[in-house]
């Protein structure tokens, strides 16, 4: 396990577009600065925070001794609250607008996206219009196109959210933000308009290498979406559909996941600055 003692965290505040964004950089020990070296840029899920990823991003951190930045998106954890109800683009606005705002921000010349679900589809919104200051797109569980399963796995969300301690487990992380944030997400993806929505037509415009990482028991996608991914970027593409695992590969086979995204992370930076 990966702790305090193996990394410096340094937490801050980024304003992008009126709004407070919470944030950290994590440095590993014994990290020097080098403009040739990416940063790996964590993007979290629709209910996601800073501090949902646990360790896993000063894990990764420093098996591959890069800095890593990760921020909240508007509305989670710490960042400022959503004003007005999410537009069926939001991932598009995420990806286009605020992303670029948070690399300029923190300088980042050159990033590889770490995106898990929302964080993932934002993530290669972004490669496809900033293909040249992506060195990489690593996503867990994104979503390219809606399913059916993805429209029962959340009506059963919402189910467990107005029943079970669900609500007080996320405030934890979002504290006033919560139910912003759970309705935010699914009354968004619950909407008529929302049912067409995906990013296929972006997807060859990746250019970028691709690790495309997802459970095979995900509650909220089939492997048609890896399977996509693959196909359609223009990149080299690796698909990785590990079983017994659901929705959340970097905490429910977390060693497994660290490992292929090390090893896709080295591949990466050796041919960049080797």
């Amino acid at each position: 396990m990966t702790g305090e003692k193996d990394s410096s965290r340094h937490s801050f505040w980024i304003t992008v577009k009126g709004y407070r964004l919470a944030a950290e950089v994590i440095k590993p020990v014994g990290f020097s600065p080098d403009k040739r070296l990416p940063t790996l840029l964590f993007l979290h899920e629709g209910l996601g925070s800073i501090g949902q990823w646990k360790d896993f991003p000063l894990a990764l951190s420093k098996a591959a001794h890069l800095q890593a930045l990760i921020y909240e998106r508007r509305g989670h954890g710490k960042s400022d609250p959503l004003r007005g109800k999410r537009e069926v683009n939001y991932l598009h606005e995420e990806a286009l607008e605020y992303l670029p705002q948070v690399m300029k921000e923190m300088g980042i010349k050159k990033a590889i996206l770490v995106g898990h679900s929302d964080g993932g589809s934002i993530a290669l919104i972004y490669a496809a219009a900033h293909p040249g200051n992506v060195l990489g797109v690593i996503t867990e569980a994104a979503h390219v196109l809606v399913e059916d399963i993805t429209i029962r796995g959340i009506r059963k969300a919402v189910r467990v959210y107005e029943t079970s301690d669900l609500r007080e487990r996320l405030a934890r992380y979002h504290g006033n933000n919560t139910d912003l944030v759970f309705r935010g997400w699914a009354d968004t993806w619950l909407a008529p308009e929302f049912r067409n929505w995906n990013i296929v037509e972006y997807l060859p415009k990746v250019a970028a290498p691709v690790l495309a990482i997802q459970g095979f028991d995900d509650e909220y996608g089939t492997t048609a979406q890896v399977e996509t991914i693959v196909e359609k970027v223009s990149g080299r593409a690796e698909g990785k559909v590990i079983f017994n695992c659901g929705h959340t590969p970097h905490d429910q086979a977390r060693e497994r996941v660290l490992s292929e995204m090390s090893r896709f992370i080295a591949s990466l930076v050796k041919i960049k600055i080797r």
